[in-house]
């Protein structure tokens, strides 16, 4: 029996109607985006955040990161939820799926909390002792840092919301949903579930419930009472990191605001949008390279056969056969004045955001 197999535990804080909620999800490390983004939205003493969960992981820095959500969550106006990446206090009450997969899962990730400490403590992450030698010492040096992540609750309930990282089921209590149900479902918007009251999760990034056109903007829908805000900091590289704001705790209202570090250029002519396109996405990413190049590359999609130039850079292999970064050939339909993120520039023109949406524009950027 693991701890996603025990019953969740609940917290339920009081916030006065009125007082102005801000909830971010999936931060993974990502510190200078988690700062850009507290900027950009103004918090301060004020508000109340919520941390959706995964604030760990996959990003350069869980360590840091997780001594800065302590620091915020002592200010008494911040308020954590356990997410599936950050559940590592398990480590020191079930060792089957720790000492088995810990040492593949740092050699392959070469980063996340366990890699920061053992470099913090002088040991070479690729090649630790002993699991239970290793474990003995994190303890002797983390106590609070691991305190902390073992008193995280799975799911915080408030006024006229409830937050999960990954999924809520209705019709069921909350402390009747065991840790897994709350800490991991992918795709769990596309199970169609509705709710009297307010959801909001994170995990899933939204770009992956997209078809053919990528966007990083949260999915709000009024309609189901669910929000889902995963904007896939780190994991894509056009990804952001979302902030649904809440104005009233009791009220239905929201809006958000997403921070990236794109450098900002304005559209100087008119582009259509393309007719057709695609977007090749994390688990349907298998191509086939009809024509390798040094900066493209045309690929055939395998499961759809859908063909498209993709960046040679993208393909994970030099084999005809191969999976590749996420990546679409959809041409944004732009206005002259409109201001775009660059995320990449190359000799056809330039891979661009707008109002969270991702595709190529093919036109002259001003000089900024």
């Amino acid at each position: 029996m693991t701890m996603y197999d025990e019953p969740a535990r609940v917290k339920y804080p009081v916030i006065e109607p009125g007082r102005r909620m801000l909830v971010i999800s999936d931060i993974h490390a990502n510190l200078p985006y988690f700062h850009g983004l507290l900027e950009k939205v103004g918090f301060c003493g004020d508000d109340v955040l919520i941390l959706d969960g995964d604030f760990l992981e996959k990003g350069a820095e869980s360590l840091r990161t997780l001594r800065e959500v302590i620091a915020l969550c002592e200010k008494g106006n911040v308020i954590p939820v356990m997410g599936n990446c950050d559940d590592w206090a398990a480590i020191f009450r079930e060792n089957s799926r720790w000492s088995k997969n810990l040492p593949h899962y740092l050699r392959y990730r070469k980063s996340g909390l366990l890699w920061d400490m053992a470099l913090e403590l002088g040991l070479n992450p690729m090649d630790l002792p002993d699991f239970e030698d290793f474990k003995t010492r994190l303890a002797k040096s983390y106590p609070t840092e691991f305190a902390f992540l073992a008193a995280l609750p799975q799911a915080v309930r408030a006024g006229r919301y409830t937050f999960a990282h990954a999924a809520v089921y209705p019709g069921k209590p909350l402390e009747a949903h065991t840790v897994g149900e709350l800490l991991r479902c992918d795709a769990w918007y596309d199970l169609g579930y509705r709710f009297d009251d307010w959801v909001i999760v994170g995990h899933y990034p939204v770009m992956l419930y997209c078809k053919d056109i990528v966007c990083a903007n949260p999915i709000i829908d009024r309609d189901r009472h669910i929000a889902c805000i995963d904007g896939a900091c780190v994991l894509k590289d056009d990804g952001q990191l979302n902030c649904l704001i809440i104005p009233d705790i009791m009220r239905e209202e929201m809006t958000f605001e997403a921070y990236d570090p794109f450098p900002v250029r304005t559209v100087l002519s008119d582009q259509a949008a393309s007719e057709r396109s695609a977007y090749i996405r994390w688990g349907d990413s298998r191509v086939q390279v009809l024509r390798r190049g040094e900066e493209f590359s045309r690929c055939r999609h395998v499961r759809t056969g859908y063909e498209l130039d993709i960046l040679s850079k993208y393909l994970f292999t030099d084999e005809e056969f191969t999976d590749c970064n996420d990546c679409t050939d959809y041409v944004l339909p732009l206005k002259a004045g409109d201001r775009v993120g660059v995320v990449e520039t190359c000799s056809r023109g330039y891979f661009v955001k707008h109002n969270g949406v991702s595709g190529w524009y093919f036109g002259a950027l001003s000089e900024e």
